[in-house]
């Protein structure tokens, strides 16, 4: 008798804990839903797959009527490759649907890429020429500077591989596949299923701002330095801008980028010899470096630009998907990131102090004006023949997404379709290629300061897809595989990221007003 007793008592104990616990756990998820957050059951996980490729059949079935519709209109033969969601890949390493190839076969794959290729590509986004301006963050901070060249370096390596984390969700078995394939899918599905777009248009705003306001730099770059070579030329810096704009006209009519690509390697060396032979002579003026000049105050006014400047030389989320892609071997992408983000923190670094160590308080927004007359043109006349080469990549890219995003979008577009029926450009359609190469050129007269610049746009864009978005992308899409740790640093990345984006922001603005007020020359 007592032992039945004491079973019962047993089992209406258990029932009762199971029923707070399921009461529990339905009020935390209530909460998280209404966050936003994916505190979800296996059920809801099940259903997230089965969604999943209901979308991906979706996509699949349009494309194929995409395809049907181009071969009963007699388009097949065409050369252009067709483009949206075509290599949408359902696995880190299975094949992806490649795009249509002049022969109409849809069996042919994009070549794979080896880690050492794509750590390349990396590299020569993060180890550009816009580390020229490193030496003038150092004037202004310091060895916080420093601190914030290898803090930078860390987040940014951080952020890429949660970013590329997120094109991936876990199947029923408990694999993970990739389920998205862009920068701005990743934003959609984070804003699904209330804004299902809303997040894409977000991202490829900040794409085309990052974009555009990089061809201005180089536009800004090359006046500066030409001015800088020839000082006893009568000609202005405004007026060397708009030399190299005339030069650059041609990107207007650009198709593809198979006529630049191949300058890329040249460019990429030419930099390497001109950043040596900087360090060279500040080196042979080592006995004279004022390593007193280098202390751990701030200028409060000037250093949130100089996060900005550093922020902007790290920028590379915008490509990292593509690239993660079209890896061989997805796997080592982690590992590519962290030794191309340590190299350039090593070279970033030692180059920002050595350059400072040599001209102090003398240091300029462009280092290379430092410089004796004797070598700095024939330095910078190397600087503006690679700023001129660099200007039709993101040229190019910035009128891709316009177009797609503005005149091609499937028939959603705003616009009227730009291409003719046999995919040549309309003359409109170049007219406003040729208006985006003339804005690049009245923003680079009217505001001729690359720091400021510089500065501003890693504040506005940088730090929002290097810093904020993908810490955010990552807690919305990934919270119930993260341990508290990951969420710690996500929030921590988020919170000072913004702090950092907003002094920036706003410092680089007062700078910009300062200068036009007081007519500041760089």
């Amino acid at each position: 008798m007592a032992h039945l007793i004491r079973h019962k008592l047993t089992n209406k104990l258990t029932n009762a804990a199971h029923t707070v616990s399921n009461k529990s756990q339905a009020k935390v998820s209530g909460v998280f839903a209404r966050l936003g957050f994916q505190a979800a059951t296996d059920e809801e996980g099940l259903g997230f797959a089965e969604c999943d490729d209901l979308d991906y059949d979706y996509r699949q079935g349009m494309q194929m009527d995409v395809l049907q519709g181009d071969e009963e209109g007699g388009h097949m033969e065409g050369e252009g490759d067709l483009e949206g969601d075509s290599h949408y890949q359902r696995d880190g390493t299975g094949p992806r649907p490649s795009s249509l190839k002049t022969g109409g076969s849809l069996d042919e794959e994009k070549p794979k890429i080896t880690s050492w290729e794509a750590g390349w590509n990396v590299t020569n986004a993060i180890q550009g020429m816009f580390v020229l301006g490193l030496p003038y963050a150092i004037l202004h901070g310091g060895y916080l500077g420093l601190f914030l060249i290898i803090f930078a370096a860390v987040v940014c390596c951080y952020t890429g591989k949660i970013l590329i984390a997120c094109l991936y969700e876990e199947n029923e078995d408990g694999i993970k596949v990739r389920v998205r394939d862009s920068y701005v899918d990743i934003a959609n599905a984070c804003c699904a299923p209330r804004f299902p777009t809303i997040g894409g248009h977000v991202v490829n705003v900040a794409q085309i701002i990052e974009l555009i306001m990089t061809c201005i730099l180089y536009v800004v770059v090359s006046g500066n330095l030409m001015y800088n070579s020839f000082p006893g030329f009568p000609v202005s810096q405004k007026a060397w801008s708009v030399v190299a704009t005339v030069a650059l006209l041609p990107c207007a009519f650009l198709k593809n980028l198979k006529a630049v690509s191949k300058f890329s390697l040249l460019c990429t060396l030419a930099h390497f010899v001109i950043n040596v032979l900087v360090i060279a002579y500040c080196l042979s003026r080592a006995r004279e470096w004022a390593w007193e000049k280098v202390k751990f105050y701030i200028d409060v006014k000037k250093f949130p630009i100089s996060i900005g400047i550093i922020v902007f030389s790290y920028t590379s989320q915008i490509f990292l998907p593509s690239l993660e892609g079209n890896m061989q071997k997805p796997s080592e992408f982690h590992c590519m990131m962290e030794w191309t983000h340590i190299a350039a923190c090593v070279l970033k670094g030692l180059f920002a102090l050595v350059a400072y160590l040599t001209w102090a308080d003398a240091t300029k927004e462009v280092i290379t004006d430092n410089l004796p007359s004797t070598i700095r043109a024939v330095v910078n006349l190397f600087l503006v023949a690679k700023a001129l080469l660099s200007y039709p990549l993101p040229f190019f890219a910035a009128v891709e997404v316009l177009e797609k995003s503005l005149f091609q979008d499937g028939g959603r577009a705003i616009f009227p379709d730009c291409y003719g029926p046999t995919g040549q450009l309309k003359s409109w359609g170049l007219g406003l290629r040729i208006a985006l190469v003339v804005f690049t050129l009245l923003m680079a007269v009217f505001v001729p300061h690359f720091a400021l610049l510089m500065g501003l746009t890693g504040s506005l864009t940088g730090a929002g897809l290097c810093f904020l978005l993908p810490s955010l992308f990552h807690l919305k899409l990934q919270w119930r595989n993260l341990m508290w740790h990951h969420v710690f640093f996500d929030v921590a990345i988020f919170v000072i990221g913004g702090i950092c984006a907003i002094s920036g922001f706003i410092h680089s603005i007062e700078g910009l007003i300062e200068a036009f007020r007081y007519n500041i020359q760089d």
